[in-house]
């Protein structure tokens, strides 16, 4: 037999049909700034220059972590896409930058086209929700460095902000208002904690249903992660949200006091039960005898986004958030003292 790359395990004529499955997924993203098709070496995106004053580029890079494990058991891949897309984008978006395009790196075993292109179609579907462009990525197949029917996702987003606009906390007072935006579960976050609960622990099946979730195991820590960009964006317009925080690994107590600089003298207080509880949050707390400590600081326990807005526009920014379809909460207040999360 002669040795080919094929025989070798790596099969270009599959990543071939998948470029071919791709390029339109891709195309339906495009705004009029890309400048050329999905094939080239490099991506090429033009930016309106019309638009901005003093344009600064924010970029952010994650993955999906071991959220993977999940779309491995239930043989379902069509939205680890969208957590992908989400966790830079929610990231970017932080500094108030708009979204501009987003890249995506597949790597896998033994490439197959249907599962890849599932993925690729939730990457797509997350961009649409963000409002940016895939404009490239790159597929790897390396025989023997993943186990059969595993992949590992990466994913790189650019956004774009007036540099005078750009939100770093600077401007949160004492006094100011926390406002917090619903999650949808656990997002990408806390996975490891939740797998050994609900699959070494208590030895459930993927597919198994419980009443308090109202569906399977698996289809609970599969919901994918909330896309905050078009929300945010549109308040924006009308009011100032002088921080932001994307609640991500470490929780509430981890992420909420990078929103401010080092060197202010400013603590949030938290107020527990001032949001809707996910019934996740509950069923993981008590089957796992987990504390309040180590929840706070492992999940977002119902919030995916926190702002800090000044009190006065308040109200009207959780009336705003909720027209727009998220579901948005007074939360808790920010004071003088050691820098840190107070829960009351």
């Amino acid at each position: 037999m002669k040795l080919t790359y094929k025989t070798s395990g790596v099969d270009i004529e599959k990543g071939d049909r998948l470029v071919d499955i791709i390029r339109p997924l891709a195309r339906a993203t495009f705004s009029r700034n890309v400048v050329n098709e999905i094939g080239s070496f490099g991506a090429f995106y033009k930016i309106d220059k019309s638009a901005y004053r003093d344009p600064v580029l924010v970029s952010g890079t994650d993955g999906v972590g071991t959220k993977l494990r999940l779309a491995f058991l239930m043989n379902k891949h069509d939205t680890v896409g969208i957590d992908l897309v989400a966790m830079s984008v929610n990231d970017i978006l932080t500094s108030g930058a708009r979204p501009l395009f987003f890249l995506d790196y597949f790597a896998t075993g033994k490439l197959s086209v249907k599962t890849a292109g599932d993925v690729i179609r939730g990457i797509a579907e997350g961009c649409r929700m963000a409002g940016c462009s895939l404009i490239g990525g790159e597929t790897a197949e390396m025989p023997g460095f993943y186990d059969a029917g595993e992949y590992d996702l990466a994913g790189f987003a650019v956004g774009i902000v007036d540099k005078k606009k750009i939100i770093n906390g600077s401007e949160i007072r004492n006094g100011d208002v926390l406002i917090g935006l619903s999650s949808s579960g656990l997002h990408s976050n806390g996975y490891s904690l939740a797998r050994k609960l609900f699959f070494d622990m208590k030895r459930f099946a993927p597919r198994k249903k419980l009443k308090e979730l109202g569906c399977s195991v698996g289809e609970e820590l599969l919901k994918p992660t909330r896309i905050y960009a078009g929300s945010v964006l549109n308040v924006m317009k009308s009011f100032k949200l002088k921080g932001m925080a994307h609640i991500t690994g470490g929780g509430i107590t981890g992420n909420l006091p990078r929103i401010i600089p080092q060197n202010r003298n400013l603590k949030f207080i938290v107020e527990r039960g001032s949001w809707e509880s996910l019934p996740v949050f509950d069923l993981i707390r008590d089957l796992g005898n987990v504390s309040e400590d180590e929840m706070y600081r492992t999940f977002n326990m119902g919030l995916g986004l926190i702002a800090a807005v000044d009190d006065s526009d308040a109200q009207k920014i959780v009336k705003k958030f909720n027209r727009l379809g998220e579901k948005a909460f007074i939360i808790g207040r920010v004071e003088k003292g050691k820098q840190g999360v107070l829960y009351i």
